[in-house]
């Protein structure tokens, strides 16, 4: 009986510490978000900045390359 007993235990504490794990993941994402977007953002528009500047540098003209 102990055995079965022990068995039902683990299945529980598994299923609901699964789901606590989930939602502490959840919430963590949510607060880490807002912060990642605003990195990708200035990675995104630093590399756009520092394509243009190349090109402009170059001197050759926009419409010749493809």
């Amino acid at each position: 009986m102990v055995h079965r007993v022990m068995q039902r235990v683990d299945v529980v504490l598994d299923q609901r510490l699964r789901e606590a794990i989930a939602i502490v993941v959840q919430e963590q994402t949510r607060s880490v978000l807002p912060r990642l977007r605003e990195e990708i953002e200035s990675v995104v528009r630093h590399a756009v900045y520092e394509a243009v500047a190349e090109e402009l540098a170059s001197g050759t003209p926009a419409a010749g390359k493809g």
